[in-house]
């Protein structure tokens, strides 16, 4: 197993890899174990990336605000020696957590493991990382989520709006995909999604549900004709599907009445009004999510 500094840059020449984020929720298990299945089935190596957010444990803290509490500079100099014994206390556990990951990878038969520790941006960090990542693997619930107070991680939303890789968001629990529905809106970004997940292996041979909530029209059909035609490189089983209604409704009840596990959907939009839309409704399916979600970019 090869391991990577906490400095470590992505280098240009490295192969593509499947990058699985862990931190210290609930969900990393299941990250693992959606990490290790997506890796075998895309052929990609798997690198392990633990950020230490800087603003939670800053390397060189910043008290000079706080002189006008007396001036009493030896008790700042305290203060900061304990929060810069907090950021390496906490830096030590992330490997910790890297080291346990591995070994959970090592045991589910992967034999390709890189682990990287940055003190950092989350988001920074992927955005840096992407030119050398095909999938990027997060929990959906974040490290303050626990028993029925569920919330979606707080970094989820800007790494989703920042990057430009698709990204494997995972609920707490592993089961094995057997099955994908791709939200498909005929756009001309929806199109691309569905060119872009032709020239993955990671669904190739597991049926495929294309859906679109709209309208029952010709033109909706033939839209969903052309979209199937594109994901032939699969050879997977494809159903086509339109349906009625409000989106995140339509979509889940076709999910639980067809029991997919995977859900592909697009992210947000980039114009204003599209972003309105499209925003909340991609916010709403990650508030929703009961089963994994491939977001496109």
């Amino acid at each position: 197993m090869q391991d990577a500094t906490e400095n470590a840059p992505a280098g240009s020449d490295e192969p593509l890899q499947v990058v699985a984020c862990i931190d210290g929720s609930g969900a990393a298990p299941a990250v693992c174990d959606y990490a290790a299945w997506a890796s075998k089935h895309m052929g990609l190596p798997l690198t392990l990336l633990h950020v230490l957010d800087k603003q939670r444990y800053p390397s060189e803290p910043d008290l000079a605000g706080n002189i006008a509490l007396g001036g009493r500079e030896q008790l700042l100099d305290e203060l900061a020696e304990l929060d810069r014994k907090r950021a390496k206390l906490a830096l030590v556990h992330g490997g910790h957590m890297l080291d346990e990951a591995a070994f959970r990878l090592r045991d589910a038969g992967l034999d390709e493991i890189k682990k990287l520790q940055r003190h950092g941006d989350l988001t920074e960090s992927l955005i840096a990382m992407q030119e050398q990542t095909r999938l990027m693997v997060m929990g959906l619930h974040g490290e303050s989520s626990s028993g029925q107070d569920q919330r979606i991680g707080s970094q989820l939303e800007t790494v989703i709006r920042s990057v430009s890789r698709p990204i494997l968001l995972v609920p707490d629990a592993f089961t094995e995909p057997r099955s994908a529905m791709l939200a498909f809106d005929g756009s001309a970004t929806a199109f691309r999604g569905v060119e872009h997940l032709a020239t993955s292996p990671v669904l190739k041979g597991i049926p495929i549900h294309l859906v679109k909530v709209g309208s029952d029209t010709p033109e909706a059909w033939e839209q969903l004709q052309k979209a199937e035609s594109l994901l032939a490189p699969l050879e997977s089983e494809i159903t086509l599907a339109i349906r009625s209604g409000s989106v995140e409704q339509a979509l889940h009840e076709y999910q639980a009445e067809h029991s997919v596990d995977l859900l592909v959907m697009g992210a947000y939009g980039h114009s204003r009004i599209r972003r309105f839309l499209l925003g909340s409704t991609t916010t709403n399916m990650l508030n929703s999510a009961k089963t994994p979600l491939v977001i496109l970019r």
